[in-house]
């Protein structure tokens, strides 16, 4: 689809255009061996993480696709390109250092803006590689560091391998597996003790190659009593082929610290967006998962928390819109592991045409989690008769004293909420659109100003033409 044709699609595809820019290097399609060590080599890496990509690379390739959840069928893994280097410039210090082509897209995004007014630091990977890092001075001086994970992985390999692919190791998943083999790009982020990082720091992924597969890899540590929001955003032009985007975040939260991690992610619906998301979360500190997916062909993204320690806590929101020709297949996963431990899940997924949401959940309390509390709030609004939902919550308990509980509802707009909308003036477009917005507000309003305003323009993008 040209330039052109996107233009006139209008405003709901302003984030999928397509990039003229030129990689240096491409790598043959399929997954092998040798793209492996292609990787590496245009890394620099070191043996140790060579060695690492080859033995996921094999478990990869013994792992079979999972069958449990949405048709992965149509995700031809040979043909895909596993990696793309868009230019010679890696991790900037500054926009200007950038390659004029790839910078315009970031101004066209408006991430720079977004930089100078609201974050305390941005990074932006395009296709394969991180172009850009840099946060504020202030910060670098009190010992955050949010780099590359390239960069993380030569100037800080001590602390680097003490916690890389330990929250979430090669064997987790096959998806898992073949990201740690693959891996290129993302963001390496620690915050000291004590540290509180006022502004949210963000990341901004964007795909522009066809039949390509991105794999960053993102490893954030809060130190104690430390704190910490991260933002990720993500996009790519519309093509007529299939691409592929799995992604692995790693987060460590230290006894007392507290963080938050933003998703709102935008792909473009010929993508399969299949991601493992994972925090540890140590005593009396507090982890929260903000969880955004408007785009995509397929999703699959559970974000899970792992209560380790007494008095550690966490909550998940998440919004899932679906429609036709899109499945969004999330939910959460808490394992209360210690005493006194709690978690929120939130859920709310909207279905349109044809399209399907589906919540799947696991609550998991350990034996000798005592006092441990978790609750799970599942809503579901079908804009039309042929949209659908599915619930799949599954929760075990090991623990006698736990309280635990799960809430699920579905709903429909009606004619009658139209009609009364209408008599206040509204269209009918503005009427579904204000009902949706009602119903996504109380995890819209966790967002910073504008992010919300963002998502809720959108939401509106995609309800046009949704009644009458």
């Amino acid at each position: 689809m040209s330039e052109a044709d996107l233009r006139a699609l209008g405003e709901e595809y302003k984030y999928h255009f397509v990039d003229e820019v030129k990689p240096v290097f491409v790598a043959e399609r399929g997954l092998t061996r040798r793209v492996i060590e292609a990787i590496s080599y245009h890394k620099g890496e070191p043996e140790w993480m060579l060695k690492f990509r080859l033995r996921a690379l094999e478990i990869f390739q013994k792992k079979p696709m999972p069958t449990w959840g949405p048709d992965l069928s149509g995700l031809d893994l040979d043909n895909l390109v596993y990696y793309v280097k868009p230019a010679e410039v890696r991790d900037a210090k500054s926009w200007e250092q950038i390659p004029e082509e790839i910078r315009r897209t970031y101004e066209r995004l408006g991430i720079p803006e977004a930089e100078r007014k609201v974050l305390a630091g941005v990074g932006a990977q395009y296709d394969s590689e991180m172009v850009y890092h840099r946060v504020r001075e202030e910060l670098e001086r009190q010992g955050v560091i949010f780099v590359a994970i390239e960069e993380g992985m030569k100037k800080y390999e001590d602390l680097f391998k003490e916690y890389f692919a330990k929250v979430v190791p090669p064997e987790d998943n096959k998806f898992a597996a073949l990201n740690s083999a693959a891996w290129s790009g993302g963001s390496f982020v620690y915050i000291p003790p004590g540290v509180k990082v006022e502004l949210p720091l963000q990341a901004y992924f964007r795909v522009n190659t066809p039949e390509f597969g991105q794999f960053e890899r993102t490893l954030i540590i809060v130190d104690e009593g430390a704190e910490v929001h991260y933002i990720e955003g993500c996009t790519a032009p519309m093509y007529s082929t299939e691409s592929l985007h799995t992604g692995v975040i790693e987060i460590v939260v230290k006894r007392g610290a507290r963080s938050r991690y933003t998703t709102i992610q935008n792909w473009s619906t010929n993508m399969y967006n299949l991601v493992t998301q994972r925090a540890l979360v140590y005593g009396d500190a507090f982890h929260e998962w903000l969880d955004g997916n408007l785009g995509s062909k397929v999703t699959m993204k559970y974000p899970s928390s792992y209560l380790l320690e007494p008095g550690a806590r966490t909550e998940i929101l998440s919004i899932a819109f679906a429609k036709t020709g899109q499945h969004q297949d999330t939910g959460a996963k808490i394992i209360l592991g210690a005493p006194h431990t709690s978690g929120t899940i939130v859920s709310k997924s909207i279905s349109k045409g044809e399209g399907r949401a589906s919540y799947r959940g696991l609550v998991k309390v350990l034996e000798g989690a005592r006092g441990a509390k978790a609750n799970v709030e599942c809503d579901a609004l079908l804009i039309d008769p042929e949209s659908r939902t599915d619930t799949y919550p599954y929760i075990e308990i090991e623990e006698d004293t736990a309280h635990v509980g799960h809430e699920a509802t579905v709903s429909k707009i009606n004619d009658e909420q139209i009609f009364y909308l209408q008599s206040r003036g509204l269209k009918e477009d503005e009427a579904a659109a204000l009902i949706v917005r009602g119903f996504i507000e109380p995890i819209a309003k966790e967002l910073p100003l504008e992010y919300a305003v963002e998502l809720n323009r959108l939401i509106e993008l995609e309800m046009e033409g949704s009644v009458g």
